[in-house]
């Protein structure tokens, strides 16, 4: 399964491709990892053109099987979600246009599927990303690596999706 996981943001949209190998160790691989960036002096039907043919050419190129974007939570800082939630609708209706399966996760779902608890911190999940991955390094800027735990996150419940549909 090809993952493609999106860490929404209007002035840094992280994302993180994720395969499962196909042998036998059904070990988890990250494809690319990066951001998608827009400058925040430029106006906001600007911004968001610009990240939706950056959202577009990545899809283009890497052909997902599934997209995971983080659940929207309410922030203290409104205009922060309200952009959040902007870019998040962006890469929902680009996957939905394109017939791509989209999941959405909490931030808390995504914590505890990477590093074991819902509570846990930005390294401490970030570790785990590179332990799970089998990277060298943290993947830099920290909207990239959180990208990478959305695909970790859903390749983790895939098991468990796929033994409930068959009992059904």
């Amino acid at each position: 399964m090809f993952v493609l996981g999106i860490d929404p943001g209007l002035t840094r949209c992280g994302f993180g491709a994720v395969v499962r190998s196909a042998t036998g160790t059904h070990r988890l691989r990250a494809v690319t990892a990066g951001v998608l960036e827009t400058d925040p002096s430029w106006p906001l039907d600007r911004r968001l053109g610009v990240l939706q043919a950056d959202l577009e050419a990545l899809i283009d190129e890497l052909q997902p099987q599934v997209m995971v974007v983080e659940r929207i939570f309410f922030q203290a800082n409104a205009r922060s979600a309200v952009s959040v939630a902007q870019a998040s609708g962006l890469a929902l209706a680009l996957a939905s246009r394109r017939g791509i399966e989209t999941a959405q996760y909490s931030p808390n779902e995504v914590k505890l599927a990477a590093a074991g608890s819902g509570s846990a911190t930005k390294a401490q999940v970030q570790d785990m990303v590179v332990r799970l991955l089998g990277l060298t390094e943290t993947p830099k800027p920290a909207d990239a690596a959180d990208a990478l735990a959305l695909a970790i996150c859903h390749h983790a419940g895939l098991r468990l999706r796929a033994a409930v549909s068959v009992a059904r």
